[in-house]
């Protein structure tokens, strides 16, 4: 691989979480006049949609096996999603949510040690206490008056580390664009089904309603995944697995100009050791990156 290609691909997944933290902007404003879940399980299978017009090349010869396994990826997914949405509704703070919801990806291993025996590498048993004292100053900042949109959060990032871990030891040997596409149609329709259980739905949405849930579902979703796919076939995973850990950072920042929020110096500190264990938990790949190799 050239290393043009390689900066290419990087420079594509840095936009990637751009439009992640874009994400986060464009949902609040969406559920702002629309039920949460309804808003999440339309926005999915629309994008899924998309994402199955766009590849339909792909979805030629699929296999059963596969197919339910993505299924079933893509139902934890959903709940996953319930979580984020009614923190993403409830939290005053998006981009202290960010950070909490993206503690999954230290928690992965973690849970692959309950799932599969797996043993954590000592890079997880060193960011665990400064995760934990990152959320501590978070959930602790008003002393026990915390928000409980913290927990839905956190929900949400224990549902992806388990997401994360299906994906992993399931052998599915199909185009990631279908496997996307699967993931995010089961997700839309387990949402849309709580969404019909416990949710009134609106008789109408507004057309700047409308504007938002169109950005968030074409941009934020089928276009984000798009280029996620593109960019990760061009560089190693190692390095897609670092520069993803961007997103919380790109949300605060968003969501500072754009909903005037802001954090208390406990908040701030709490953020900032969150992320700092993200990347203590990524410190094998992020070490192979300044290793020489075949990309350099």
């Amino acid at each position: 691989m050239k290393h043009g290609s390689h900066l290419k691909a990087e420079m594509i997944l840095v936009f990637v979480t751009i439009l992640a933290g874009f994400g986060w902007i464009f949902s609040k404003e969406a559920i702002a006049g629309m039920p949460p879940q309804f808003f999440m399980g339309v926005r999915f299978i629309v994008a899924g949609f998309v994402l199955y017009l766009v590849g339909l090349k792909y979805f030629q010869g699929l296999n059963w096996q596969g197919v339910k396994r993505a299924g079933l990826v893509g139902l934890v997914m959903g709940v996953t999603m319930m979580f984020w949405v009614k923190g993403l509704d409830q939290g005053s703070n998006l981009g202290v949510g960010a950070f909490i919801a993206s503690l999954g990806v230290v928690l992965v291993p973690l849970i692959a040690r309950f799932m599969f025996g797996a043993r954590p590498p000592l890079s997880i048993w060193l960011a665990l206490p400064v995760a934990v004292l990152g959320l501590g100053f978070l959930a602790l900042d008003n002393g026990l008056d915390f928000e409980f949109a913290h927990v839905y959060f956190f929900c949400s990032a224990l549902g992806m580390a388990f997401q994360l871990n299906l994906l992993s030891r399931f052998s599915m040997r199909m185009h990631v664009l279908v496997l996307t596409t699967i993931q995010l149609s089961v997700a839309g329709c387990v949402l849309l089904l709580l969404s019909l259980l416990t949710e009134t739905l609106p008789h109408s949405i507004s057309i700047e309603v409308a504007g938002w849930f169109l950005a968030s579902t074409l941009i934020a979703s089928s276009l984000r995944f798009l280029l996620q796919t593109y960019g990760m076939s061009l560089t190693p995973v190692s390095h897609a697995a670092v520069i993803m850990n961007l997103e919380p950072v790109w949300t605060a920042i968003f969501a500072v100009f754009w909903f005037s929020e802001s954090m208390s110096g406990g908040q701030v500190l709490g953020c900032f050791l969150i992320f700092i264990a993200m990347l203590i938990s990524r410190w094998p790949q992020i070490r192979s990156i300044f290793k020489p190799s075949k990309y350099s």
